[in-house]
Formats: C-alpha cells, structure tokens, sequence
C-alpha cells in the first residue's frame, strides 16, 4: 500500500494498479515461452500444430483490441445548452455532449462473481463431509468441475454487479440537475426528471451490454483451455480479468500521460522545435489534436502487443542462456 501511494504521489498512474498489473505480468514469461514451444518448436512437418498457433496469436490481438474497444466505447448523449444575457454579453447557445461508457461497471463485476461462487463449492463439500449428504458433495463436484451449470450461475451473478455496481456510481437525478442548473438540456427531452429517466434508461441498455461482454471474455480462457488443449497458464492471458485489469490501467496510464503533456502545451515526446522554445503554429497544433483522436484508437494495441512481445523475447533469451 505505501509503495502504491508513492507512486501516485510522486509518479503517473495509480500505484496500486500499477502493482497489480505487474503480479499479473509476472506470469507472461511462461505463458510467451509455451506458446513459443507450441508455435516454433513443433515437431518437422506438423502444419497443423504450427497454424494452431499462428491462429492463436491472431485471437490474442482480436481479444485484445475487442477489450480496447468496448472499454473506450461510450453512447454520446447530446446537450445544448441555452443562451443568456449577462449585461451586454450573450453566453450559451453550445453544444455538448455527455459520454456514457458501455463498460461503465468495468472489471468489478467480474471480480465479484468470481469471489462468491469461491465459497459455494468450500461451504458444499465441507457440510457434506460433515453429515454424509452425497448431494452436497456432487453439488460442490458440478461447481468444481465449471460445467454449464457454473457458467449459468457465473453469467448471472456479473449481470446482478454490474447493474448493482451502475445503481450505485451513476447519479442520474444528480446529472440532470446539474444541467438544468446550468442551462443544458438533451433536445426532446424535457429537464429534470424526465432527463433523469431518460438517462437511467440509455444506462441500463448500455448496462446489459456492458455485462454480456464481461461475461464472454470472462469465459473465454476456460472455453481456450478446453479447447484448443493448451496450458491454463496461456489461455488466461485471452481474457480474465488478469487481461480487463491490464488493458484497463495501461488505458487509464496512457490518458494520465496524455493530459499531463498537453497540460504543458506540448504535442507528444521529442517533436522538432520544443526544445529551445514552444511553438506558436496554431494550425500545427490544431492538425497534432486531429490526429489524435486516430491514434488514440490504435496506439494502445500496438503498445500493448510489443510490450508483450518484447517481454516474450526477453523471456526466451534468458531461458536459452540458462539452459546453454
């Protein structure tokens, strides 16, 4: 904890998240090195294991950018906001809008589910043991196990958190106040309370989306590992909430570094011209935030991919030293 808070202090990001990535990247080394056994060193003409593999790296980019992109994915709900005359002066007349993330729950839900259905099973096998009631054992067999039955009850119990998780950090009554306080409205909907139910009820969709997909990918390692007969320790890395906390804190590191440099007016890391003196180009300025908005879609892919690979590489090099 006083590492985590240090970092943050006196660093970028959230320390604690930082930490937990990294206990989560402490297992990579050995994921990338089966995987590199599974690809590279398969026995002389098996194709299929080979194509296995290649198709396997593909998923993991797909899983990867499908996490990205439902993370940073929002319902943009428009606001425009009235004009008023203070003295001489008109002020209003903007338009706005209001993002409502899909994942608004994040990782949460998942987290949860996967500490409750921990006890059901412990608590089954212990009362079973403890009066000879063979239907509690089995019933703590199907939930060991991780049949349908689990994945059902699984499924349900991040559907259950995460409209849970909205009730309680999403304030619309509060939202719709603000703006009619402000002078802003959503057009066609009257301020106020009916702004309210219309926001409660973009939410709860957004919600039940949010929930389907946290389900999927948090499913998708046990549907990898049955599978495609591979190692639990690569199939975790095709989702979880191992791969939704790291996507999630190098997103949110990213965002912190991001507007920490344009807080300072600067446009990226070592660009021509920002070393003796800032720029005074308003259309070079203007040009660098377009092309933002392009790159933020597909950097932290490319971040996230190399870093693995990079750490795979440094992984199989200091494997191959030890065993030379």
């Amino acid at each position: 904890m006083w590492l985590g808070e240090q970092i943050t202090q006196r660093g970028i990001g959230n320390g604690i998240s930082l930490l937990i990535t990294v206990g989560i990247l402490a297992d990579l080394p050995k994921a990338l090195s089966d995987a590199y056994a599974l690809i590279f060193l398969a026995p002389d003409g098996d194709n299929l294991v080979i194509l296995k593999g290649l198709l396997m790296v593909g998923l993991f980019l797909i899983v990867v950018a499908g996490i990205i992109a439902v993370t940073q994915a929002q319902r943009k709900i428009p606001v425009q906001y009235a004009k008023r005359m203070v003295g001489r002066k008109v002020f209003g007349g903007q338009s706005s809008f209001l993002p409502l993330k899909v994942n608004y729950a994040g990782v949460m839900p998942v987290i949860f589910a996967s500490a409750i259905l921990m006890f059901p099973a412990q608590l089954l096998r212990t009362f079973g043991a403890a009066f000879e009631q063979d239907w509690a054992i089995d019933l703590a067999n199907v939930f060991a196990s991780r049949g349908w039955f689990y994945y059902l009850v699984y499924g349900g119990l991040i559907l259950v958190f995460s409209y849970f998780w909205v009730s309680i950090m999403f304030k619309p009554v509060q939202i719709a106040d603000d703006l009619k306080k402000n002078g802003g409205y959503v057009p066609g909907v009257r301020p106020g309370e009916h702004t309210a139910k219309f926001l409660d009820f973009v939410m709860t969709r957004l919600t039940l989306a949010g929930a389907i997909f946290l389900t999927i990918i948090a499913v998708f390692p046990d549907f990898i590992f049955k599978t495609a007969n591979v190692s639990y320790n690569v199939a975790t890395f095709f989702g979880g909430t191992g791969m939704l906390i790291i996507v999630g804190v190098v997103l949110d590191t990213m965002r912190q570094v991001e507007t920490f440099l344009l807080q300072r007016h600067y446009d990226g890391f070592l660009r021509k011209g920002r070393i003796k003196g800032r720029s005074t180009n308003t259309g070079q300025g203007i040009e660098s935030l377009e092309l933002k908005d392009f790159e933020a879609q597909w950097r932290p892919l490319l971040l996230i991919a190399g870093a693995l690979f990079a750490l795979g590489f440094i992984s199989l090099a200091i494997k191959n030293f030890v065993l030379n």
